[in-house]
């Protein structure tokens, strides 16, 4: 009897994946409107901003998040629906699989912002202190990644 509402209830899935498809386009949308603002500041100020090289950092920071929010996805979907015509690398077949590839958007997106707090230089005290807590996590993470996979 159970097993008659846990076979079709899977597809309650579904609301998590086309809300990350939703979520991944909005984030999308987000970094090309931002792209076109940097675009139309570097044409104005000819680039004499120091804080520009900021923005155009902060541009990659949009697109890994929207390429994460459609990497998971395409993996939830995988998970609980089938293959899908994607390149070797974006196939799922685990939840682990996941994990790690969001693990690696996490540390980048964590490199990122490290990147802009440091080229805005205000709080040496602070910016160590971030440093050490991005290293940590980061630390975290990989060893998620190594030893997740073993087990």
């Amino acid at each position: 009897m159970i097993r008659r509402i846990l076979e079709p209830a899977r597809h309650l899935v579904l609301f998590a994946v086309i809300s990350s498809l939703v979520a991944s386009a909005a984030a999308f949308l987000w970094g090309a409107w931002k792209t076109a603002l940097v675009i139309i500041e570097l044409a104005t100020t000819t680039g004499k901003d120091p804080l520009t090289a900021v923005r155009l950092i902060e541009l990659m920071d949009k697109f890994l998040i929207a390429a994460g929010l459609y990497i998971f996805a395409v993996g939830i979907y995988e998970l609980f629906f089938g293959d899908l015509k994607l390149p070797q690398w974006l196939m799922v077949h685990n939840l682990h699989d996941i994990k790690s590839r969001l693990s690696s958007i996490v540390v980048l997106v964590m490199a990122i912002s490290f990147l802009e707090r440091l080229l805005e230089w205000q709080d040496p005290q602070g910016t160590l202190f971030f440093a050490i807590g991005i290293t940590l996590v980061t630390a975290a993470l990989i060893a998620f990644s190594f030893f997740g996979e073993k087990a």
